[in-house]
């Protein structure tokens, strides 16, 4: 899981000394936590990256060919969670589901007036190593985009909200005096404000920011490859992303022809707006933002502004600008439910 992943990579870092924005399931927070400077702070992120390209290569070799399936139930795969160097009894994805995210996994299920375990394993397959090289850009691309850009002003006003022990600026100011509400609701507004101030970001590796270009358009790929792997599938065994011909995990959600043809119609639509062939819409103008050209030659980003219109300016283009008939069959397919197909189909 990305968010998981990303917990997990700064498991030598302050998080244990954060606010919790959930609940971990690590035991006590860090009484001596450490502290954390904005240079501390890329270089977990660079190590985040570089760690899922490595995993991407991995999964990569083992989708590249091979006839085999691992039996593996994932909700029972144990990792350090704490970064104590231990992994306890309790440190495994269904211990973090259930306590970081509050997901209460049933254990069992009926069968005619008994009760008997929940089978969650997944037979993991060759297309599943693509599924998995194409999730590990997706984790990857937005912390790119990040590394791209010289923070240091966001993070200095701002990151006290996620570390609030971990020595930063503003660390020690999460309450102040009372200006319009109480003390704790007004630091926060004005947290805010200095977040909004502060999302203006000067690009500092171009290249990088071309390599995030690439790490979205290798994400639709990897769906593609994907699908063909999974289509050119024989066996039914405990698929983790089924064909119309498979058995499908999901209670009630079988994947039929019509899902998989709105699906590749959809990745069509996104390679087009990835390419600079279908742009995107913006309230303020006629024309289209060119995603390709923003990503290419971008030279800031700032949010106000690309918000407002004035920062958009140089990336507008005419052609076809994206609307709702380009994801016709996906909005007709999927609904109100597309969200969970695209986490699930990646």
């Amino acid at each position: 899981m990305p968010v998981s992943a990303l917990v997990l990579s700064i498991s030598s870092a302050p998080w244990r000394a954060c606010r919790k924005p959930f609940t971990l399931p690590a035991g006590p927070a860090n009484p001596n936590p450490e502290k954390l400077t904005y240079a501390g702070f890329r270089d977990i992120l660079e190590a985040f990256v570089a760690g899922l390209d490595q995993a991407r290569g991995s999964f990569e070799q083992a989708g590249a060919a091979g006839d085999y399936v691992l039996t593996i139930d994932p909700l029972r795969v144990r990792f350090d969670i704490d970064g104590d160097g231990n992994v306890g009894a309790g440190e495994t994805l269904a211990g973090f589901l259930k306590d970081a995210l509050a997901l209460d996994l049933p254990q069992q299920k009926s069968k005619g007036d008994k009760a008997v375990p929940l089978d969650t394993t997944i037979g993991f397959d060759r297309a599943d190593a693509l599924w998995f090289s194409g999730y590990s850009q997706i984790s990857a691309a937005p912390v790119d985009f990040i590394l791209a850009h010289d923070f240091s002003e966001f993070f200095a006003g701002v990151m006290h909200r996620v570390f609030p022990k971990a020595g930063l600026p503003m660390g020690e100011f999460s309450r102040g005096g009372t200006l319009l509400m109480d003390a704790t609701s007004d630091a926060f507004i004005a947290d805010a404000i200095v977040a909004i101030h502060t999302a203006d970001f000067p690009v500092t590796d171009g290249e990088r920011l071309k390599g995030v270009l690439a790490r979205l358009k290798a994400i639709t790929g990897f769906s593609r490859q994907n699908w063909d792997a999974i289509l050119a599938e024989t066996d039914d065994n405990r698929e983790l992303v089924p064909s119309p011909a498979q058995t499908s995990l999901v209670p009630g959600q079988p994947v039929t022809e019509e899902i998989v043809a709105a699906w590749m119609a959809t990745l069509d639509s996104v390679d087009a707006i990835l390419a600079g062939e279908l742009l995107l819409p913006h309230w303020r103008f006629r024309q289209g933002f060119d995603l390709s050209a923003y990503f290419e030659t971008a030279e800031e980003t700032d949010l106000v502004m690309l918000l407002a219109g004035p920062g958009a300016l140089p990336f507008l283009a005419d052609g076809k600008v994206a609307d709702a008939d380009s994801f016709a069959m996906g909005n007709r397919v999927f609904g109100d439910n597309w969200l969970n197909f695209a986490l699930w189909f990646n």
